[in-house]
């Protein structure tokens, strides 16, 4: 009787699995790395994981309420992730809260900021705010961010197409970037 109670989050929980592996897959795609100029460091994942994560998230936002229940679960899953690679990275319990609010507020900054560059679909505001958070030091002033801009430009659009049953179903998945060195 009392495992009725948790029915609906256990029926949701390989979809969100499905689909927070396809994400992270996506993530970390070694032409991101190798030659869209995204930063192999342990920020520089976040970064990029949080930049997919945001794509996602504004292709679920008009979803059924289905589309947005996994969409909500996926958000706890990454921020359950991100918390477990900080105590492995031997960050102390008590300086994990303060950790967790910073990474928040950069996300959810990332969310709002990367969010208003996508909707006008404005190219240099999304190369310049990449530019800033994945390079935020002025060693980093010559990296160009305008491939991964185009890319992440050319995702949306693609997300955007995807069939609502493929969100339900937890199976959307970003495209291949395509590699700038063979075109």
């Amino acid at each position: 009787m009392i495992f009725g109670l948790f029915g609906k989050k256990n029926s949701n929980t390989a979809i969100v699995e499905r689909q927070y592996g396809l994400l992270t897959a996506a993530a970390r795609r070694p032409v991101l790395y190798a030659e869209l100029g995204v930063p192999d460091t342990v920020m520089g994942r976040f970064e990029m994981l949080s930049t997919v994560l945001i794509l996602y998230f504004r292709r679920t936002r008009g979803s059924a309420r289905t589309g947005q229940e996994i969409a909500q679960e996926i958000v706890d899953a990454f921020f359950e992730d991100v918390d477990h690679s900080i105590r492995e990275l031997g960050v102390g319990d008590v300086a994990i809260p303060k950790r967790m609010k910073k990474l928040a507020g950069m996300f959810y900054g990332r969310l709002e900021t990367y969010s208003a560059a996508l909707e006008y679909r404005d190219a240099a505001a999304l190369t310049a705010a990449l530019k800033r958070n994945f390079y935020p030091e002025p060693a980093g002033s010559d990296v160009s961010m305008q491939a991964l801009a185009a890319y992440l430009l050319e995702a949306e659009a693609a997300l955007a197409a995807s069939d609502e049953a493929v969100v339900e179903a937890g199976m959307l998945d970003l495209p291949v970037p395509a590699s700038p060195g063979l075109d």
